[in-house]
C-alpha cells in the first residue's frame, strides 16, 4: 500500500531497539548520535563482493590539464581508484593527433607515435610521453586495474596534400601520410586509395565523419595495419604498450563487422560509442558487432526524467534502455567528455541531479562508468565511493520496480541465498517522502548504506517496511547486523 506523507518525521531511539521515524534534526549532536548508531549496525559489505564486480573510470575530460603531464596526473589517482572499486580506466586515444600538443586524440595522424616522435610541433602528446604512458599502464596493472585505449579508426587528420583521382572536380585531399607528412613512425603509411572514394567504392553505407579522410576498411591494407598484422596498431597497443581493451570512437562511421574482426584478432574488453538514444539501435549494433555499447538510451532517459520532465515515471517503463534489453552488453554512464562540454542542457545531466543519476546506474544492472570530473569533485567523491561499494557488493539479483511516479522511483534487487540485495529509493520532490514496501527480508532491521538517512526501520513478519528518502536525494536500503 502506498504511504506518502508530506510532513517531516522524528527518529525515536529506544533502549534495546530503534523505531522508524524521520525528521531533519536541528540538533547537530542528536544527528551525530543517530548516525553513529547506524554506523555501528552496518554490515561490512565487502563480504558480499560480486564475482563480476568493478566499475570503469573515464580517466580524462575534454582539454585536460596539465598538458604533457596527464598520464602522470592520472598515476597519482590509481591507488585510490583501485581501493574504491574501479577495475578499468579508459584513457584517451594515445596516438599523435594533427593538432599536436593540443590534440585530444580524436584527429589521429600517427597511430604509432604515442609520444616519442617530433611532429605536429611536439614530441609528447597532450597527455605525456610514451614512457609516462607505459608507467601508468604498469601502475594500473599493479593495482588490478585494466587500461582501455580509445580507438579512432573511422577517420584521420594531419596528412599531406595530394590529388585523389576518384574525386573529380574536388581533388585536393590531405590524405598522404608518410614520414614527412604526419606519420613519422613510418608505420601504416597511407595515401588517397585508403580513403573514400577509391577503386573499391565511393563510400561505405555508414555516416561519414570527415568525408575526405574517411578510412576505407574494405581495403585489405587498412585492415592489416589496424588489426591484421603482427605489428598492427591493435597488436602494438596490446602486446607492446600493455592496453587491455578498447573504446571504439564514433562507430556510426564504419560497419560493425570491423569491430568483430578487431576483437577476434586481439581480444580484450571493448565498448562502442554509438551516439544514439534509441535503445533498439544500440541493441542492433551490439548484435552486429558482438561488442558492448555505451547505453546512451539510459543516459537520455535519466536526463529526461531528472532534468527536463522532472518526472521519474518513465524510469519504470519496459525496454527504453539498452540495459533493459541486454544488460550484459550495456555500459552505463551519467557523463562523458562530450556531454560535459555540450552547451545544450538537453545533452547533459545537471550537477544538481548528477548523484541521483549515479544512484540509478550504480544499483541497477549494466556496467557503470564514472566520469573523472565527477569522482574528483570533492562534493561527489565520498557519495560515489559509497555507491561504488554498493554496486560491487549488494547490487545483485532480479530487478523489480516497485513504484515509478512523478516524484519517486523505488526498485529492489532480490539478491540471492548469500547476498541480501537492496532497495533503491529516489525522491526528486523537495521534501522527505516515505513508502510502504514489501521487501525480501523478514523481521530485519534495515539501514541506508548511502548515509543519506539515519533511520533504522524494521520489517515485519511479511517483509513489509516503511522506508524513506530525503528530498532531492536517494537512499539504498539493505539489512543491518543481527
Amino acid at each position: 500500500m502506498k504511504n506518502i506523507l508530506k510532513i517531516s518525521y522524528k527518529t525515536i531511539l529506544l533502549l534495546g531497539g530503534v523505531v522508524l521515524g524521520m525528521q531533519a534534526c536541528s540538533d547537530d549532536d542528536d544527528s551525530s548520535n543517530r548516525q553513529s548508531v547506524v554506523e555501528d549496525i552496518k554490515l561490512d559489505l565487502s563480504q558480499f563482493q560480486k564475482e563480476d564486480s568493478g566499475v570503469m573510470m573515464q580517466a580524462f575530460y575534454w582539454d585536460v590539464e596539465p598538458r604533457f603531464a596527464w598520464y602522470d596526473e592520472v598515476s597519482t589517482k590509481i591507488e585510490d581508484w583501485s581501493a574504491s572499486g574501479i577495475n578499468r580506466i579508459w584513457l584517451p586515444a594515445p596516438g599523435k593527433g594533427a593538432s599536436g600538443g593540443f590534440s585530444m586524440g580524436y584527429d589521429p595522424s600517427d597511430y604509432f607515435d604515442v609520444g616519442e616522435f617530433d611532429q605536429h610541433g611536439t614530441v609528447e602528446t597532450r597527455f605525456g610521453s610514451r614512457v609516462e604512458l607505459e608507467n601508468l599502464i604498469q601502475k594500473s596493472h599493479d593495482n588490478n586495474i585494466e587500461v582501455i585505449a580509445d580507438i579512432v579508426m573511422g577517420h584521420n587528420s594531419g596528412g599531406g596534400l595530394q590529388d585523389n583521382p576518384f574525386r573529380p572536380g574536388d581533388t585536393e585531399v590531405f590524405s598522404l601520410f608518410n614520414e614527412e607528412n604526419g606519420n613519422a613512425s613510418g608505420k601504416f603509411n597511407r595515401s588517397y586509395e585508403h580513403f573514400h572514394p577509391n577503386n573499391i567504392h565511393a563510400n561505405d553505407e555508414q555516416a561519414l565523419f570527415f568525408e575526405k579522410t574517411d578510412l576505407c576498411h574494405d581495403q585489405q591494407y587498412v585492415q592489416d595495419w589496424l588489426w591484421g598484422r603482427d605489428d598492427s596498431v591493435a597488436e602494438f597497443y596490446k602486446n607492446t604498450l600493455g592496453f587491455d581493451g578498447w573504446r571504439f570512437d564514433y562507430v556510426k562511421s564504419f560497419d560493425p563487422k570491423w569491430i568483430t574482426a578487431w576483437n577476434d584478432k586481439v581480444g580484450g574488453f571493448s565498448v562502442g560509442e554509438n551516439f544514439d538514444g534509441n535503445e533498439q539501435v544500440l541493441k542492433d549494433w551490439v548484435d552486429a558487432s558482438g561488442s558492448p555499447a555505451f547505453d546512451f538510451a539510459c543516459f537520455y532517459r535519466l536526463d529526461e526524467t531528472l532534468d527536463r520532465a522532472k518526472d521519474l515515471t518513465a524510469l519504470g517503463n519496459a525496454g527504453n534502455m539498452l540495459r533493459k534489453l541486454d544488460p550484459s552488453n550495456a555500459v552505463t554512464f551519467t557523463a562523458n567528455h562530450d556531454t560535459e562540454k555540450d552547451e545544450n542542457p538537453d545533452n547533459r545531466i545537471s550537477y544538481a541531479n548528477k548523484l541521483l543519476a549515479y544512484s540509478y546506474i550504480l544499483t541497477h544492472d549494466g556496467y557503470p562508468t564514472i566520469f573523472y570530473l565527477d569522482y574528483e569533485n570533492e562534493s561527489f567523491k565520498e557519495p560515489l565511493k559509497r555507491l561504488i561499494t554498493i554496486y560491487n557488493t549488494i547490487a545483485t539479483g532480479d530487478i523489480e520496480v516497485i513504484e515509478a511516479n512523478e516524484d519517486e522511483y523505488i526498485m529492489k534487487r532480490s539478491g540471492d541465498a548469500d547476498n541480501p540485495g537492496l532497495i533503491l529509493y529516489m525522491n526528486i520532490s523537495n521534501q522527505t517522502k516515505q513508502y510502504n514496501v514489501n521487501s525480501n527480508w523478514v523481521d530485519k532491521t534495515l539501514v541506508d548504506y548511502t548515509d543519506n538517512s539515519a533511520a533504522t526501520p524494521t520489517t515485519d513478519t511479511n517483509g513489509n517496511v516503511i522506508i524513506q528518502a530525503p528530498g532531492r536525494s536517494f537512499s539504498v536500503w539493505s539489512i543491518a547486523k543481527e
